[in-house]
């Protein structure tokens, strides 16, 4: 390096850790309010605009935390649910309280994996998950397929908190539409 190149390359360094330095030190805390002083700031109400930035409020002021719901209870009726969007991995239609699956075990594979599947009648895992990610089928399920439960959900009685109009491709082709002139 060049004298001046060496000279503005420390300048920009030391710009950097000067800079780096002050942005790093914490603001001060600032004292508390006074219920004097906190009584003449105006808080505006909530509008209705703020109460639908997140729907999972249901309507709450967004200064308190609303009751949370009850939790749903998992359905366990062994119906395979519709998909409501595209690629949707199905979901598990029957409790899995107690279900080890980690890097030694898998018990979703007992029932699900291609050997077993016909004895327990339970749908067997998709080629896909035997297969790594330049498509080479495995012979046993891959590493990154092996956690079910990353994709998979058990299904349960809770109610949509928005509403879903997916429209699957059978019946968009089912439905006749009218011919525009």
């Amino acid at each position: 390096m060049k004298p001046v190149q060496l000279l503005n390359f420390a300048a920009v360094l030391v710009f950097g850790l000067l800079v780096g330095h002050q942005c790093s030190k914490p603001e001060p805390r600032k004292p508390a309010a006074t219920p004097t002083a906190a009584a003449s700031v105006a808080v505006p109400k909530t509008t209705q605009t703020s109460q639908s930035i997140d729907a999972l409020r249901r309507g709450a002021d967004l200064g308190t935390e609303p009751e949370a719901l009850p939790l749903a209870r998992v359905e366990n009726t062994d119906i395979k649910r519709d998909r409501a969007y595209p690629m949707q991995p199905p979901t598990i239609p029957h409790a899995i309280d107690g279900y080890q699956v980690d890097q030694n075990a898998n018990r979703c594979m007992l029932c699900h994996g291609q050997a077993n599947s016909a004895q327990f009648q339970a749908p067997p895992v998709s080629v896909t998950h035997y297969m790594d990610r330049d498509s080479q089928v495995l012979a046993e399920v891959s590493p990154r397929r092996y956690f079910c439960v990353q994709c998979h959900v058990v299904q349960t009685d809770a109610k949509p908190l928005v509403a879903n109009r997916f429209t699957g491709v059978d019946d968009l082709l089912a439905t006749p539409t009218t011919a525009k002139e």
